[in-house]
């Protein structure tokens, strides 16, 4: 494997960061994950500029400009032999606030950290799309927004990791976080909807959520089929009262979700309207690539 790491492409086995970087000691930084579909990256725009964005809500300058990203992409693509005709390709951007002296004040750290990585997305087993997956809704609460806003997607993943490491003790999928208010909020990386009644459901991003770039495709795909489509405020007890549930991100696309913790969804399958809206989501992806270069 190769790894872009701050101005060039390294052997992964030379792709180190030091331990003075504040990215490890702290958390202290911003990340992205693409994917392409064959060569062409999925939403590469958006997720670009919502890097930025999280830089910038962190006072961290992303040091490539945004005319360099896309020949770094691709070039880390070619390197490792995806995103081609073959296989399509998982990247992840991480940019920490960069080596500096021990403690908290960001002017310790000169220079930010810069790494692409880049590897095969193979898709989720069918089984999973076909039969669902289930949930655990978490004992841990998502992360207060006034405390941490979860509009910027940070390195520092703990909140996430402990609610992950109840879905595997449970044996599930994974777990839904729920916020201080006992509303339903998001799982640990990716966005929750459901469909009661035609009425395709996700939680409000004042209850405390990511901004999901595939969520928001995957509102305007459902608009497109005719289904109306609610941001609102969300309890346990209206997603048991659901017809269908699905979860979205960028690499897994649409998954539907059968059961959450000891309760079916529905009747336990997936549902019509869910398989819509993947059909149409697959349907539509060159909508949403950049141009064949």
């Amino acid at each position: 494997m190769w790894v872009f790491l701050n101005d060039r492409f390294v052997p992964k086995e030379e792709a180190v960061v030091s331990v003075f970087d504040h990215g490890f000691l702290y958390g202290d930084g911003v990340y992205e994950t693409l994917r392409s579909y064959g060569a062409r990256i999925f939403m590469r725009d958006q997720h670009l500029a919502r890097l930025r964005r999280s830089g910038e809500a962190i006072g961290l300058t992303i040091p490539i400009p945004d005319s360099q990203w896309p020949e770094l992409l691709h070039e880390a693509m070619r390197r490792n032999d995806v995103g081609n005709e073959r296989v399509d390709a998982y990247l992840r951007i991480t940019v920490s606030r960069g080596e500096g002296e021990i403690g908290l004040d960001p002017a310790l750290c000169p220079r930010p950290t810069v790494v692409i990585m880049t590897k095969a997305l193979h898709p989720s087993p069918p089984a999973l799309s076909r039969d669902g997956v289930s949930l655990t809704v978490a004992t841990t609460r998502r992360n207060l927004p006034e405390a941490l806003s979860p509009h910027i997607k940070s390195t520092n993943f703990l909140n996430n990791i402990l609610a992950k490491r109840e879905s595997i003790a449970a044996g599930t999928f994974d777990s839904l976080f729920l916020n201080w208010r006992d509303e339903l909020t998001e799982c640990t990386i990716s966005n929750l909807f459901f469909i009661s009644g035609g009425t395709v459901h996700t939680p409000a991003l004042d209850c405390g959520i990511l901004d999901g770039i595939t969520r928001t495709i995957v509102m305007t795909l459902a608009q497109e089929e005719g289904l109306p489509v609610r941001e609102g405020h969300y309890h346990v007890t209206d997603l048991r009262q659901a017809d269908e549930c699905f979860l979205t991100n960028t690499s897994m696309e649409v998954m539907p979700v059968s059961r959450v913790d000891s309760f079916l969804i529905g009747d336990g399958h997936p549902g019509p309207l869910t398989r819509r809206i993947q059909t149409r989501f697959a349907a539509s992806r060159t909508r949403f690539v950049e141009p064949s270069p």
